[in-house]
């Protein structure tokens, strides 16, 4: 090679260099800010506390990503554009309570899930304030910054198979987790929640399936959620059957009538993201 080769590709190699950092720094800084935030969201125990420090956690890690996104990556942030902002979390949330009621409705046909009392209201608050937070900082990671990067670069696929695959892995530090539980966690949600990005171009979906997901899962119907107990639900209840029926102690997540479900949602968010031309191929 040539001192004038070498010279002609030292710009594109610096261009892919910054790239690559700046790929990283999304990556690692919005993992310690899921973190954190999570952290504090499930120390919230007093339902008033959940219910305000919950959404404002969301907010700022929203707020972040935002202006990370645009200061890292310069570029408009138009997955969180305010215009459907709203009625895509309230869709988001509605498909998300379906889907759960109608993983645990099937569960209870089966024998394996039944209702042995009432809960505690505070306690189902308590709950939905710490799932917001949740929810948010989970999807900005995986969806907005995980599945952004890769499809950006490779293409949908590939950044539907990176962003479910990761979102099941960091589920094995859960109590309770399996091997089939990181499988399930990544098939059922971690390919939904992405192919609702695909779909919708937004991240206001994906956060409203999330939280509408985990709000009915543990405060309405008071099972366990990615292996962690339901710490307050409107009422209290029992799986019981084999592991493969009810999920065992990681919870209906790890169920494969969840998996059937959640698949069943992906495959339609998946039709209409290819009939509204949001598959990018690879860059």
């Amino acid at each position: 090679m040539t001192n004038t080769q070498r010279v002609q590709s030292t710009p594109q190699t610096g261009i892919l260099s910054r790239a690559w950092v700046r790929a990283t720094a999304l990556v690692v800084g919005f993992a310690i800010v899921m973190i954190a935030s999570n952290s504090i969201a499930s120390a919230l125990e007093n339902p008033l506390a959940a219910l305000l420090v919950g959404p404002l956690l969301a907010v700022l890690v929203l707020w972040l990503y935002g202006f990370a996104v645009r200061r890292i990556e310069r570029r408009t942030v138009t997955e969180l554009a305010p215009r459907r902002a709203t009625r895509l979390v309230l869709i988001g949330l509605a498909g998300g309570i379906v889907l759960s009621a109608a993983t645990v409705g099937i569960l209870a046909l089966f024998g394996g899930y039944r209702i042995t009392g009432w809960g505690s209201v505070s306690g189902a608050l308590s709950v939905v304030g710490m799932m917001c937070a949740i929810a948010v900082a989970e999807e900005v990671l995986f969806r907005g910054v995980i599945f952004g990067l890769v499809q950006r670069r490779w293409g949908t696929w590939l950044a539907l198979a990176v962003s479910a695959v990761l979102f099941g892995l960091v589920h094995l530090v859960n109590p309770g987790a399996t091997v089939w539980g990181a499988i399930a966690i990544a098939v059922e949600a971690g390919m939904m929640l992405a192919a609702a990005y695909v779909a919708t171009g937004s991240l206001w979906l994906s956060i409203g399936l999330h939280l509408g997901w985990n709000i009915a899962t543990v405060a309405i119907f008071g099972t366990v959620t990615s292996g962690s107990e339901s710490r307050g639900a409107i009422v209290t209840a029992t799986t019981s059957g084999p592991d493969w029926l009810t999920g065992g102690a990681f919870g209906p997540e790890a169920s494969v009538i969840a998996v059937i479900v959640c698949s069943a949602a992906t495959a339609v968010l998946i039709r209409i993201a290819r009939r509204r031309g949001r598959i990018v191929s690879r860059a």
